[in-house]
């Protein structure tokens, strides 16, 4: 038998930064070494659990001396949970370095020269923010350092909660969820226990067996909680005891939905909702405007923080009664419904279809006559002959996903040349990249970071972007 390979140690570190990724940073004879759950100021010593030429990874098995902004974890699964990795540093300090994040990104990537930097706005609530979470059934579930050390057997195996970081087919029980406000971690306990009490089989992904595969569950300011439960296969007995269950312990739910998934994986985007209780979407509002939602609908997580974000964008595009908006990979159509009625025409052009529905249905929901939305890839629809038909943007607002905007379209845009950019981004360093792109025709000259995400590295920001002079 081979002797076990020791991991070299770090002794007396101390931890001097935070990475874009979310983890501690810090520096050991020119090598960076990344680390999580560590705080600036922390002196540690680091187990390395990989090498490389120039930086490493490693974790923290014993503290010299804790940090000044470290604060007590919250939550009783932090650390296990993918979730919230940041729950050990202070608020305040979380937000200077998403604002840093921000500046070094459009600096770095970008090659941006950028003007001062509004202050980054917190979010309202920095626990029970999220409006939608999504659970996952397991009948394996993640068992933890600890239960592992104890040596004993666990008969109960069944799961309803998040995976674990880098395992798909593990997930961890969650007990309490700090993210969204209740009935959430009420409908989620009770359903794990009735489905254990009856014997109805949790899903296991490696073998694809077994009956439930997902617990999402919505809800809104407005009081609307929207439940949905995935299946593997469609066994009416099993469908209609828990629906049925659902539906009396929780009178308060005003949409109880289900899907049927008998693919691979987990994604629900291709699956047929169908409605079993209640309505068949709930209700969201900003002002004086409604927004429907629906099982599939993208709507920001964070409902009261999404209304700041939704304003820092009206205020860079200023709309007036005469001009004509573009508003590229609208979505559901919120940003172009929210600016609309300051607007002349707003133009929404977004992919998938089933939101450009929602798009026109959230229009008609608030009177609002004076936006038009086309579904298709926006390479292909913001061309030439498609300004002329529709009218030349005076400003364009950009809210792309993750991945930023094609090449293409900020082609397509230095071609258009509208009066103003104002570009909404979840990720700041793509938005630095499409900048660059940007950078030979238009200068920035707004900047407002926005915590989306308490807890979490992520950070949403709004730029500003107006033509050289």
């Amino acid at each position: 038998m081979g002797r076990k390979k020791r991991h070299e140690v770090f002794e007396k570190v101390e931890i001097t930064g935070l990475a874009a990724e979310g983890k501690a940073i810090a520096r050991i004879d020119g090598m960076v070494v990344f680390v999580p759950f560590a705080a600036p100021g922390d002196v540690v010593d680091i187990t390395v659990t990989k090498k490389r030429k120039k930086h490493a990874e490693g974790i923290v098995n014993h503290f010299h001396k804790h940090s000044p902004y470290r604060v007590k974890p919250f939550c009783s699964h932090f650390g296990v949970c993918g979730g919230c990795r940041w729950q050990h540093l202070a608020y305040s300090e979380q937000l200077k370095f998403k604002q840093q994040q921000v500046a070094d990104n459009l600096s770095r990537i970008g090659k941006a020269d950028i003007p001062e930097m509004r202050e980054i706005i917190p979010s309202p609530k920095t626990t029970f923010y999220r409006n939608k979470l999504e659970f996952t059934f397991s009948s394996r579930r993640w068992l933890t350092a600890d239960e592992i050390e104890s040596g004993k057997t666990f008969e109960e195996m069944n799961a309803l909660g998040f995976h674990v970081p880098g395992r798909f087919d593990k997930v961890l029980d969650i007990e309490k969820c700090y993210l969204q406000e209740e009935p959430s971690n009420s409908i989620r306990l009770a359903v794990k226990k009735y489905a254990t009490e009856n014997n109805i089989p949790f899903f296991y992904i490696i073998k694809q067996e077994g009956i439930l595969r997902n617990l999402i569950i919505r809800t809104s300011t407005t009081g609307d909680i929207m439940v949905i439960v995935v299946f593997s296969e469609r066994d009416e007995r099993v469908i209609e005891g828990l629906l049925g269950y659902i539906r009396d312990s929780f009178p308060e739910v005003t949409s109880l939905m289900y899907m049927i998934n008998r693919k691979v994986n987990d994604s629900i985007t291709d699956l047929d909702p169908e409605l079993f209780h209640g309505k068949d979407h709930i209700i969201e509002t900003m002002e004086d405007l409604k927004f429907r939602i629906g099982p599939k609908s993208f709507y920001q997580t964070n409902s009261l923080q999404a209304y700041n974000l939704y304003r820092v964008v009206r205020d860079f595009a200023s709309p007036q009664k005469h001009e004509v908006i573009y508003d590229l990979y609208t979505g559901t159509g919120t940003i172009a419904n929210f600016i609309a009625r300051e607007a002349g025409k707003v133009t929404g052009m977004e992919y998938v279809q089933e939101a450009i529905d929602f798009a026109e249905t959230n229009s008609d929901l608030n009177g609002i006559d004076n936006t038009f939305f086309f579904a298709g890839d926006i390479r292909d629809l913001l061309t030439p002959g498609f300004v002329e038909k529709n009218g030349a943007p005076h400003t364009v607002i950009l809210d792309p996903p993750r991945a930023g905007i094609h090449k293409d379209v900020a082609k397509a845009l230095t071609e258009i040349k509208p009066s103003k950019i104002v570009y909404v981004s979840c990720n700041p360093a793509t938005q630095s990249r499409d900048t660059e792109l940007l950078s030979g025709h238009y200068r920035i000259t707004g900047v407002q970071p926005v915590d989306m995400f308490p807890h979490t590295h992520h950070v949403e920001n709004v730029l500003l972007c107006e033509p050289l002079t």
